[in-house]
């Protein structure tokens, strides 16, 4: 998708108590398409979480998490925030997020969505940066697994929507509104206090996928790529 076209996304959640459905609006120019989210469908290498039977269901955070904004040459999240087209979408992926997200797409049958909090601007802009960096072809993620929220306690409300298992983000003020829906919660990166009980400490991609995958009993993955230390992070604050 080029930097001049608008989106509309309208993700649908079936889990929990219902149908719940948020619009995001990127107004580049253009017209605006629509995309309505994509059949679930099985997977017999996906187990239930063995505490409440649920059927496992990823969400995962955008900001410090896919999109490395501290990491953008041209000075850090500012450029992503304010910089002008190229510089937004100059933006880098994080280390091994894309290749850990095809996979656990794969793993989760699609049952993966990206739950993001910002502004409409900031929410149109994160849009083009995923069309830009060709993110759903190279992940399996339809376009419509995206949602965005105002605040951050307001996640809670996708994740029991969408009846989220699992969840990856670098806030704490997340992880402390989403507990006792999510089971397993992931803080990513570094983190300036102290883990609490009830998450585990994700620092890096391969990190994480490797934690995710231990928790459905799927086992590690072969290969340099999936090892805990494949990626390295610096210090950062989170978004």
């Amino acid at each position: 998708m080029s930097s001049g076209r608008g989106s509309e996304v309208v993700a649908e959640g079936l889990g929990g108590g219902g149908v719940g459905e948020v619009v995001a609006e990127g107004s580049a120019g253009g017209g605006l398409g629509k995309v309505t989210s994509a059949p679930q469908v099985g997977h017999p290498g996906v187990m239930t979480t063995s505490s409440a039977r649920r059927q496992p269901r990823l969400g995962i955070d955008i900001g410090r998490v896919i999109i490395d904004g501290p990491a953008h040459r041209a000075g850090g999240d500012t450029a992503f925030f304010e910089g002008d087209e190229a510089a937004m979408l100059a933006t880098p992926e994080m280390a091994g997020s894309v290749a850990a997200i095809e996979r656990l797409v794969d793993l989760f049958a699609v049952r993966v969505w990206l739950v993001s909090k910002c502004g409409p601007r900031v929410q149109a802009r994160t849009l083009r940066w995923l069309a830009g960096h060709d993110f759903y072809r190279r992940t399996g993620l339809p376009a419509a697994n995206v949602r965005f929220c105002l605040t951050r306690p307001d996640k809670r409300i996708h994740c029991e929507q969408l009846d989220l298992t699992h969840f990856v983000d670098d806030h704490p003020e997340v992880h402390t509104a989403i507990r006792g829906w999510v089971d397993h919660q992931y803080f990513f990166g570094p983190q300036r206090w102290p883990v609490p009980g009830y998450g585990t400490h994700a620092r890096n991609w391969p990190e994480t996928e490797a934690l995710i995958r231990a928790s459905l009993g799927a086992g590690p993955i072969s290969g340099e790529e999936g090892s805990p230390g494949h990626a390295c992070m610096t210090e950062r604050t989170a978004w």
